[in-house]
């Protein structure tokens, strides 16, 4: 499937965070990538703001937009507050799981860490970052020394970083437990999912 493989802190620096993880060039240069160097941005339509929003999620958790499209309309077939699910669907991939379970230091890592058969879901081999994880599935890394040892070389460079409360994590076993979906307040505060609603209601 395709990704998005060019440059990360062009794209941290475009939206003033750090999209892919820390970039310290942020603190360097807080204004946008360009030429010119730090300028005044022109006022935002409404459109340019919600496909900002849209664009700056979209990146987080590595989706082209295809896919990305496709997950919002999930959220919108469903019951509930759409922007809330949305983000509920994206942030129980498998690939997001990974992630947050602190097994790889990113989501595109995490990616090519499901991609590669290190992980299985209730016992069974999952190479699919998309794979829907729901509550009460169990999310192991594979027990296999090279799977272990990339493992454990993560959880000491992410040891800084909790496991959300909506999930539980077993350091011993390399195994970690979806309890619930997550609750908005627990998932990425940056993003206004309300804009990304509104630009896709548009179409």
């Amino acid at each position: 499937m395709a990704r998005y493989t060019g440059p990360t802190v062009k794209i941290s620096r475009r939206f003033g965070q750090p999209i892919f993880g820390n970039h310290k060039s942020l603190e360097k240069r807080a204004y946008p990538p360009g030429q010119h160097g730090p300028r005044l941005r022109r006022k935002q339509s409404e459109y340019s703001i919600g496909l900002s929003e849209k664009q700056k999620l979209r990146f987080m958790y590595g989706l082209m937009e295809k896919q990305f499209r496709r997950t919002f309309d999930r959220a919108k077939g469903q019951r509930g507050v759409t922007g809330t699910i949305f983000l509920q669907l994206l942030e129980t991939r498998l690939d997001s799981v990974v992630y947050l379970l602190g097994y790889t230091k990113s989501r595109q890592a995490a990616r090519q860490f499901v991609n590669h058969g290190h992980i299985r879901v209730n016992g069974q081999k999952v190479d699919i970052p998309s794979f829907q994880v729901k509550p009460g599935d169990e999310i192991e890394v594979r027990n296999g020394t090279s799977s272990r040892q990339l493992a454990t070389r993560n959880l000491e460079a992410t040891r800084l970083r909790n496991v959300p409360d909506w999930m539980t994590r077993n350091d011993e076993a390399f195994r970690g437990v979806v309890s619930r979906l997550p609750a908005r307040e627990e998932m990425e505060p940056a993003i206004n999912e309300q804009l990304i609603v509104e630009f896709y209601s548009r179409f």
